[in-house]
């Protein structure tokens, strides 16, 4: 695979890479450069992660050397699964399997928890030198990485140190390309301007899209109505049963306006989910409404569905069975590995969240 098809995969499905010219330089000098993407352990995943599993194979498949990091400490900060280390370790061996389940191979990544890093006093001495060249405006503008406003600082303190530490990780891994949706944008441009000031490298920042929540999405703001743990309707989990999915799909937000195209989770969820999955969508209809009819591409779904060749109510029955059979490997995956699954339905049902 030559530098030009290299860059065509990695971009593939992205909304921004900061930039392109920076990953041509990397990879002419690099043949197997480093990437990470970082989480918060903090329940169930939901298919917004089908996207992020399918890309880390994007960039595995390019040479990357990719490391995802269990950010447990930062959880803890975030007050996720009741601000308990244990239940976020729980969480995090969890979601390894969900990777899995998703089609990451165990043997092409690196798992690594944020522990691990911060018994270093390097982490800190790095700390202290981002904290240093940022202004504390600039921390409280980045917060929206963690779901929360400016004004939560005043609140709970720790909090202002997590868009730092979010920084120091990638400069402590040593990390080519930051990875992460599009919600964790403002702490990547920190750590770039950050390593800017400080004669550091600078990551290159790799951004895919949120998938709108099924109560609506905003096209202006997708971060603010993406799939969420806290709202099990506001998204499919990947766990849900059949009946559950069509249930969910059938209710969703799914406007005919082509400039709501983003905003559209049905749409947008054929677009990065069940068309790199399962390679197409076949829509069942009666023959007075036209008949079966299959799509090979979302271009196809979008230019039938803002033409009114394709109903709603058509478009969210073929989406909820493409959804099911996208999951089905998950389900057997699980069906056959249940401890890590069950084990953190215990402690969510612990804390009166399941």
């Amino acid at each position: 695979m030559d530098i030009e098809q290299k860059i065509e995969l990695i971009g593939r499905n992205a909304e921004e890479l900061v930039t392109a010219d920076e990953l041509r330089e990397l990879l002419s000098k690099n043949e197997a450069p480093s990437a990470y993407i970082g989480f918060e352990p903090s329940g169930l995943v939901h298919l917004g992660w089908a996207m992020v599993a399918s890309k880390i194979c994007d960039l595995t498949d390019a040479g990357m050397r990719v490391t995802v990091y269990w950010a447990d400490w930062h959880a803890y900060i975030n007050d996720k699964l009741g601000g308990n280390i244990e239940n976020i370790r729980i969480c995090a061996r969890y979601m390894e399997d969900c990777f899995e389940a998703l089609g990451v191979d165990r043997t092409k990544v690196k798992y690594v928890y944020a522990s691990e890093l911060l018994d270093d006093i390097a982490y800190w001495e790095k700390v202290i030198k981002i904290g240093k060249v940022t202004s504390l405006s600039r921390v409280k503008r980045a917060m929206t990485i963690m779901g929360r406003t400016e004004d939560e600082a005043e609140v709970d303190s720790s909090k202002l140190f997590y868009p730092i530490l979010q920084a120091t990780d990638i400069f402590c891994m040593d990390v080519d390309i930051a990875y992460a949706g599009m919600d964790q944008r403002k702490a990547h441009m920190l750590a770039r301007d950050a390593a800017e000031k400080l004669g550091w490298k600078k990551p290159i920042a790799l951004h895919t899209p949120l998938i709108p929540g099924l109560k609506g999405g905003d096209r202006m703001n997708p971060a603010a109505s993406k799939m969420s743990k806290s709202d099990p309707d506001s998204g499919v989990n990947i766990h849900d049963a059949a009946d559950d999915i069509r249930r969910k799909i059938g209710k969703a937000f799914c406007p005919p306006e082509k400039e709501e195209e983003t905003a559209n989770p049905v749409l947008m969820l054929c677009k990065h989910v069940i068309i790199p999955r399962t390679g197409g969508l076949k829509i069942d209809r009666p023959e007075k409404f036209g008949g079966p009819v299959s799509f090979s591409s979302y271009d196809e779904i979008a230019e039938s569905y803002f033409s009114g060749k394709l109903h709603p109510m058509d478009l969210k029955k073929g989406t909820s069975e493409g959804l099911i059979k996208a999951l089905e490997p998950v389900h057997s995956f699980f069906a056959s590995r249940p401890e890590n699954l069950n084990a953190i339905k215990e402690v969510l049902k612990k804390l009166g969240k399941l």
